[in-house]
This record gives C-alpha cells, sequence and structure tokens, in this order.
C-alpha cells in the first residue's frame, strides 16, 4: 500500500492558512510512496511475514512471478550478515544556528527553545485573549525545542523506543530527514469501513512516589478544565467524522478515560463512525486533517492564530504518520511526541491545548512535562 508523513503544514493545501512566520527546516508538506514488499510481525506470536503484490505487472501471473522473485531476494537480505547502519542525517546540509529562527537558552545545556519562557507565557495569554473574544473554544500552542543531533537517528529512535515505550511509534526515514516517533496517539484507523479517532486532551506529569502519582491520576480524572478541554475535541472530531461517515454510525465510545504512560498520565476519548458508501480512507483524511486535538476549535480559526502565534513552522509535528492498504485499511498517528531530524539537528516540539481557564506558568510546566520522555532519549 501508502506509507509515508503528512506534515502538519499541508494544513495550507487544505485550507486558506497563513505562511508560518518562519520556516527554517523545510519540511517537506508530503512525503509518501508505494510499497510493494512489507516486511509485518506479530510480537505476541513471535511470527514474521514478507508480503510482496508483484507490482508494478498487470497481468495476474506476471504478478505472481514477481512478487515471488522479490520474497526470494529479501529472504537472502535477511539471512545474510547485517548491512551496517545506515549514515542517515550524517551525510546531509547542517544547517549553521544562525541560518535559524531565533533561538532561546534553556536550563539545559545545549538544549533551546523558538520561545523563552515569558514568550511561550505571553503567547498562551494571547490565545486566552482570543478565546475570550470569541474567535475560538480552544487552540493548541507548541514550542520547539532544538538540540545538535550527536548520534545516528538509528540509534535514537532505538533509545526512544526503550526509554518512552507508545502505541503508536514509528521510525521513518525520508533521506535528509528522519523521524523518531513515540506516539501515544491515535489519529485515525479504517478496518472495513470502521473508522475510529483516539484523540487525547488533558495531562498530567508522572511521579516516581506512588501515592504521588496514583493522587496527579485522581486529580487529572476530576479537572473540570482538562475534561472541557477533551470534550471540546470530542465534538470537533465528530463533526469531522460525520462529513464522510454515516450519520447514525457517529458516537462516542468512551469520554476521558485515564490512560498512563511512562512519563505522562492523559484522559483520552474514542469517537467511531462507519465510512458512508462512496466515501475512502482518502476522503476521511481529507475531512478530519489535521487532527483536532494538536489545533483546537473551531479548526481554521485555531490554525490561524497558531501561524500567528508560533514562530516557527511545525513540520512533521502534529502531522501524521500513516499507512493506507490497498484494502481500504488505514493506520494515522498523531505525530506528537517526536523528535525530527535533519540539517545536524534534533527537534523536540512540545505544546498543550489552551482553553479560557488556562494559566500561563501550568501551559508552560505542561510542554516540560511531555518533554522528558524524548529529553531521557536525547541527552
Amino acid at each position: 500500500g501508502l506509507a509515508g508523513v503528512f506534515s502538519y503544514d499541508l494544513n495550507r493545501s487544505l485550507e486558506r492558512i497563513a505562511r508560518p512566520r518562519c520556516d527554517d527546516m523545510q519540511f517537506p508538506a508530503l512525503a509518501i510512496g508505494g510499497y510493494d514488499v512489507v516486511l509485518a510481525f506479530d510480537h505476541a506470536a513471535e511470527r514474521g511475514w514478507i508480503i510482496s503484490q508483484g507490482f508494478p505487472e498487470i497481468d495476474r501471473q506476471a504478478r505472481r512471478g514477481r512478487a515471488a522473485a522479490r520474497i526470494g531476494q529479501f529472504k537472502q537480505w535477511l539471512t545474510e550478515a547485517a548491512a551496517p547502519g545506515m549514515p542517515g542525517q550524517s551525510l546531509h546540509r547542517h544547517a549553521r544556528r544562525e541560518d535559524l529562527a531565533p533561538q532561546f537558552d534553556t536550563p539545559t545545556v545545549g538544549l533551546t527553545s523558538s520561545f523563552s519562557s515569558e514568550q511561550y507565557r505571553q503567547a498562551v495569554q494571547r490565545a486566552v485573549e482570543y478565546i475570550y473574544a470569541g474567535d475560538v473554544f480552544q487552540v493548541n500552542l507548541a514550542q520547539r525545542l532544538l538540540y545538535p543531533a550527536c548520534a545516528s537517528s538509528e540509534d535514537l529512535y532505538l533509545r526512544l523506543r526503550e526509554r518512552n515505550p507508545a502505541p503508536y511509534a514509528g521510525y521513518f526515514d525520508l533521506g535528509p530527514w528522519q523521524l523518531c516517533s513515540a506516539s501515544p496517539e491515535c489519529f485515525l484507523t479504517v478496518r472495513n469501513g470502521e473508522v475510529e479517532t483516539r484523540p487525547i486532551k488533558g495531562t498530567r506529569g508522572r511521579s516516581p512516589w506512588p501515592e504521588a502519582d496514583l493522587f496527579a491520576g485522581d486529580e487529572l480524572a476530576a479537572s473540570e478544565k482538562d475534561r472541557a478541554e477533551n470534550v471540546m475535541i470530542v465534538d470537533l472530531m465528530r463533526n469531522d467524522l460525520s462529513r464522510v461517515c454515516t450519520p447514525e454510525s457517529v458516537h462516542v465510545e468512551q469520554l476521558c478515560r485515564l490512560e498512563t504512560y511512562a512519563y505522562v498520565k492523559h484522559l483520552v476519548s474514542v469517537i467511531r463512525g462507519r465510512l458512508k458508501p462512496e466515501c475512502t480512507s482518502f476522503d476521511l483524511l481529507r475531512a478530519s486533517f489535521p487532527g483536532g486535538s494538536i489545533t483546537g476549535a473551531p479548526k481554521v480559526r485555531a490554525m490561524e492564530i497558531i501561524a500567528e502565534l508560533e514562530p516557527t513552522a511545525r513540520g512533521a509535528y502534529c502531522g501524521s504518520l500513516a499507512y493506507l492498504g490497498f484494502d481500504g485499511r488505514m493506520d494515522a498517528s498523531i505525530l506528537i511526541r517526536t523528535i525530527t531530524a535533519g540539517h545536524g539537528w534534533w527537534q523536540l516540539p512540545v505544546g498543550g491545548g489552551i482553553v479560557a481557564q488556562s494559566d500561563p506558568d501550568d501551559e508552560y510546566r505542561e510542554t516540560w512535562h511531555k518533554a522528558r520522555g524524548m529529553l531521557s532519549a536525547v541527552l
């Protein structure tokens, strides 16, 4: 099928959104390819498969012959000695610090941000003003952390998987760019026409002390502010799904369930529906992208405010890593907790949803809670 990355900045091809204030990294809006050979693994059953469709042949017999040849080729590669690690970004142009958007020091040596701490708080306050003015109910705001790349992207991803395991983790190599993702969030899945989305809204950092950790979860589950934040996005995603799903099929399966991960706790909701007979997974992506949990609501106005307040383009961050099978299946993540490696730098964007009750200090701290898992792999 097809697999690749849909950058957040693809939004400008779908809606009339202003360009970001600075696009110093120039990440592509879309990088997707058709793959004839897939290595699939069932880790629970400890089984694996080599799958080929025999493309680009059209004749059935010719396709079978090509598929068998490709599978044989891959079997040979897998049984030979392991190939040396890919050089990844080390062979590509490094961006000089002076060519980047302005960077501000953080308490961590070598780590910089696209905002100073005071600037981020001011941006949160400006977002709250837009909310009270009636422009939006919620807007997502992020800062981009930067750290000089000091290891291969493959090694970075392996450390990230070990230290911050996540259900929608993934690695994708675009040549000059590599994505190392430990995303906990499912954007969209499609199975036999059945659609599911699992927006995350509401976060607390975990504590090493069991009693404090339990209290953090209870406090999050009872938080009116965080539950309201989640419900707003549930309503947005219900609306997005209703554009391509049969009206009677769209429903909330789960609302504000507490889920625990390595470094944070989240509130997660589940919305389901069934695609209309005339609609495909591509129609679903077009109707829903980018995910409401990382824009705000209403979506278009929230994206306009993001373009105004954030100093740099988001690139892959808050986009999706996805595959679309020839059988209509689809899996797409939300690219949060994701490190983008390229031009000699590691980008670690982190953000959160701003609502009327948001406190700038709390929102700034929340971004650092979300960064902990990535920083454990970087530093």
